[in-house]
């Protein structure tokens, strides 16, 4: 079922440390047409706790898509990554690496991590809302995903 055809917000964990860079992503998702619920975590433990519904996250939302950074405090991007492919109730959950780095070797660790895409975060600020839009596109209009609980 593609996320459009939810009669339920859309919710989106976004793993992300840099205050400018969730006001963006934040507010090129709020132009969107679909509802959504986004969650934000800005640490590598946070987002395990978060996915396990550990602590303060004992009610939150499954979420459909993870966003997640890979330079991050605690536990890094790669770290995360791992964790949630390693886990038989989380490992279905789609990850779109979402990082300012470049470095060839970020990308095949990451595709050898088993996530779904790389996108590399553009400086200039209407390039990076056009990036989130179309994330949100693909994810919304055209993946299949499973449903969550």
């Amino acid at each position: 079922m593609n996320l459009q055809e939810l009669n339920r917000p859309i919710t989106i964990l976004l793993v992300e440390d840099n205050p400018g860079d969730i006001f963006l992503i934040s507010h090129s998702l709020g132009q969107s047409q679909l509802p959504y619920n986004l969650c934000y975590v800005e640490d590598g433990q946070e987002a395990i706790n978060f996915l396990r519904k550990k602590g303060e996250y004992a009610s939150a939302d499954s979420p459909h898509l993870v966003l997640l950074d890979l330079n991050l405090p605690i536990k890094n991007g790669f770290e995360v990554l791992e964790e949630i492919k390693e886990e038989p109730s989380l490992k279905h959950l789609p990850v779109v690496i979402l990082t300012s780095s470049k470095s060839e070797q970020d990308v095949l660790n990451s595709y050898r991590l088993y996530a779904n895409c790389y996108v590399t975060k553009p400086f200039e600020v209407d390039e990076f809302s056009e990036v989130i839009k179309v994330i949100e596109s693909f994810w919304a209009n055209y993946a299949h995903l499973p449903l969550v609980s």
